[in-house]
């Protein structure tokens, strides 16, 4: 398992690397400059001083490749303020934004707990719900419970993110008023007041996000369990007397699970992606609202690293799916 994990971790390199590039040249042949919210008023060798500066007339490879090196030496990601000293530290390459003139990681560590809490939450609740009606509508086939589930996953798939926020806003908060309409971003659980005020704040875009990805991981955990409870080991277990319930946690959702991993690992990044979306929505000010406004704006730097950011999660959740395997399936060897 070791030799594999590192042999993917080696593979995982040049495949990042690859889509860095990819991601910086489709960006940055997109419209916008970092002169484009300077007035026109602006002397030429002013606004060339500036553009120097940025390292924005260089050329396009010389440019990805001072991305790069900021991405990956940064201050937030390795502290190194802490180690080398603050002087250092202000001395050390950043990727700047375009439109707020800071660096793009300062604005990342600003807006990730947001995205992390909303995200987070959801994901969890998402695979809580998802898996108990994925199994319990394989070992209930084509009962009242399975069509409901079904029905469930097919709702969840084909309803948008944007129609179920803003139904959800419409019922419980211009309706009813039960719920905020917007997400206070400035909220720190202090007490059992504070505490309840964020559950309450946090419902509808949680709900949101929860739903999508549990419709998604239901049906793979119900299609994964009537495979297996059709195999030969399961009426074999049978034969020997085993209880149901020993045969399905025991046997059958072990083996079951091994695909369903996949979508639960994979799965987290295209939270982040439902995110964007949900953000907007309930105006919660994360990461998926700071990529919205650097798309609206041309701020380049800041969409190439958050979008950088998401692939990276991918390859890394992918790396984690194959890993969960072997610890799942005895049988799967990688060495």
């Amino acid at each position: 398992m070791l030799t594999f994990t590192i042999r993917r971790l080696l593979t995982a390199i040049p495949t990042l690397l690859l889509i860095s590039l990819v991601i910086f040249l489709l960006v940055d042949f997109a419209p916008g400059s970092p002169m484009s919210d300077i007035p026109l008023t602006v002397p030429p060798d002013v606004r060339q001083k500036m553009m120097e500066a940025m390292g924005a007339d260089q050329p396009v490879m010389v440019r990805y490749l001072l991305w790069l090196k900021q991405f990956f030496w940064t201050e937030p990601l390795y502290g190194i303020d802490a180690i080398f000293g603050t002087d250092f530290a202000q001395g050390a390459q950043r990727i700047i934004s375009w439109q707020s003139k800071v660096p793009v990681f300062r604005i990342i560590g600003e807006r990730m707990p947001q995205t992390l809490t909303v995200v987070g939450t959801a994901y969890a609740v998402g695979v809580l719900i998802a898996l108990p009606i994925g199994i319990y509508s394989a070992y209930r086939q084509y009962s009242w419970f399975d069509q409901a589930g079904t029905f469930f996953a097919m709702a969840g798939f084909s309803v948008p993110t944007f129609f179920t926020g803003n139904l959800l806003i419409l019922i419980f908060s211009v309706k009813l008023g039960w719920l905020p309409t917007i997400y206070d971003t400035t909220l720190r659980v202090t007490d059992w007041a504070s505490f309840y005020k964020m559950v309450m704040q946090m419902a509808m875009p949680v709900t949101v996000l929860a739903l999508f990805n549990a419709a998604e991981i239901s049906r793979y955990t119900r299609s994964s369990v009537l495979e297996n409870l059709g195999q030969d080991y399961v009426r074999t277990a049978r034969a020997k007397g085993m209880t149901e319930s020993t045969v399905l946690l025991k046997h059958v959702l072990r083996n079951s699970l091994i695909p369903v991993v996949t979508v639960i690992a994979l799965g987290l990044p295209t939270v982040f992606g439902g995110a964007i979306v949900t953000e907007q929505i309930f105006k919660i000010n994360g990461l998926g609202a700071a990529l919205i406004g650097a798309i609206h704006v041309s701020d380049l730097p800041t969409v190439q690293t958050l979008t950088f950011i998401f692939a990276v999660l991918i390859v890394m959740f992918n790396l984690i799916a194959d890993i969960l395997y072997g610890i799942l399936d005895p049988r799967i060897r990688y060495d």
